[in-house]
């Protein structure tokens, strides 16, 4: 159940993030056309999913979390037939099936029975039916499900390439922050049907608030020359933390002319990034 939620989806790929009953699944419902809001607007492509759902659906590709498809079907038929409920002619649907199953790396297996493929190729299988009528927008649920760490890469470099080099806008629903973080360029976070944040990551993570160095060895050595000339340092391990002062670049810079000085072994020196993770973790405590 979604309550006063409001957002806007950029382009590229959006991640939508929440707990389970956080209204995901409501939000997808609504996009497609299945649920109408109580009150207030909810538009999709510049239209009303109320008033023209049947159009909002030909424009909008949609693989579900489920494994559920038909064992006795070939992949390919599966793809077609969806692509003809789309709207697409027959001969049309046929062709871009072929080129959707090619798309998604199913192409030499695309006359298979689905109950022979394993869980990652039936996860390709609803990715090729979400693009097979071309849609300007493909919303994922779960797309990663039941894959294994090989496959999980793979569908997460596809997904990205259709949101860049595709030009199709992806709506990506996963409980996996780090995949969100990996290929998103934003996301919306919903908390108890209302929407916790919204945004770019960049707006999300808000500016840098200090430096980190990773050293092989002396770091109390390089913490106390900065600490005597008035930065505020943080140890912990192999790492330092350098609070920003003046901005991001002068601090970088002092902290790099300090390890210099005393001649310790750089492993990384970057700019604290707040983590998905602790952006969640905020919006929804």
């Amino acid at each position: 159940m979604l309550d006063g939620a409001s957002f806007t989806i950029g382009r590229g790929v959006t991640g939508l993030l929440g707990s389970n009953g956080a209204g995901k699944t409501t939000m997808f419902g609504m996009v497609l056309g299945l649920h109408r809001p109580d009150s207030g607007t909810f538009e999709v492509l510049g239209l009303d999913p109320a008033d023209a759902g049947p159009e909002i659906r030909a424009r909008i590709g949609y693989a579900p979390e489920h494994h559920m498809l038909p064992p006795d079907m070939r992949a390919h038929d599966l793809v077609r037939h969806l692509a003809e409920i789309h709207g697409l002619p027959r001969r049309e649907a046929t062709t871009r099936a072929s080129d959707a199953l090619w798309q998604v790396g199913l192409g030499e297996e695309r006359f298979r029975a689905l109950g022979t493929m394993s869980t990652g190729q039936r996860q390709r299988v609803k990715l090729a039916q979400a693009l097979a009528h071309d849609p300007a927008m493909v919303l994922l649920d779960e797309p990663t499900d039941g894959l294994d760490p090989v496959q999980r890469d793979d569908m997460l470099a596809l997904i990205r390439r259709i949101g860049t080099e595709f030009g199709i806008d992806v709506v990506l629903s996963s409980h996996l922050l780090e995949e969100v973080e990996r290929i998103c360029d934003g996301v919306v976070i919903l908390n108890g049907g209302r929407v916790a944040a919204s945004g770019s990551l960049d707006e999300l993570r808000g500016t840098s608030s200090g430096v980190v160095a990773e050293l092989d060895s002396d770091v109390v050595t390089v913490a106390a020359q900065l600490t005597s000339v008035g930065w505020t340092v943080s140890v912990s391990a192999s790492t330092l933390t350098v609070e920003v002062q003046g901005s991001v670049e002068l601090t970088l810079d002092a902290v790099r002319d300090a390890i210099a000085n005393v001649g310790a072994p750089l492993r990384s020196l970057h700019p604290r990034r707040v983590s998905l993770e602790q952006i969640f973790l905020r919006e929804v405590s």
